[in-house]
């Protein structure tokens, strides 16, 4: 009979909550990744806006240094929304490693059951191998013993007739 393992709709149920876990852990780093992305682009623009400012006229001044601390306060924002993110991405991975944890846990006893199992089916295979070696050895024993009663009674029948040979 093949090993068949008890626990293992538990480790399929646990290996499913692992790969949901690892596409929620992938988008949170998506999340991350655009938000990153969000805090370049408006880096850039920063810089691109702090270039223009040099060349404009100085009747925009005014309109320039508006934009420039709405873009810096766009860039706090940004930053903020990164770091929540980033918090969330760190929770999710946490929970992620539980689970491989709680898969790992269930794998391990799977191993040390099927190693079990595996060790139990060689100890009948031999205990069924000895009672077959044992039976040969009294089936061998017999034959051995009447061989030799075989022998004996050739032997005395032999020197039972050297005898009678010998009277006549």
């Amino acid at each position: 009979m093949p090993f068949r393992y008890r626990l293992q709709k538990i480790l399929d149920f646990r290996i499913r909550k692992k790969e949901e876990q690892l596409l929620v852990v992938q988008k949170a780093q998506q999340e991350v990744y655009l938000a990153e992305q969000r805090i370049r682009e408006n880096e850039e623009e920063i810089q691109q806006t702090i270039q223009n400012k040099k060349h404009a006229d100085f009747r925009m001044m005014e309109y320039y240094d508006k934009y420039l601390h709405h873009l810096w306060d766009k860039a706090d924002a940004l930053e903020a929304e990164r770091a929540r993110l980033q918090a969330i991405l760190d929770e999710e991975k946490q929970k992620l490693i539980q689970l491989e944890q709680a898969v790992k846990v269930l794998e391990k006893h799977k191993g040390k059951q099927k190693e079990a199992y595996l060790e139990e089916e060689k100890a009948q295979e031999l205990r069924q191998f000895s009672e077959i070696g044992v039976q040969r050895f009294f089936i061998q024993s017999r034959e051995k013993e009447e061989e030799e009663l075989k022998n004996l009674l050739s032997e005395s029948e032999l020197e039972y007739m050297e005898e009678e040979n010998y009277e006549y």
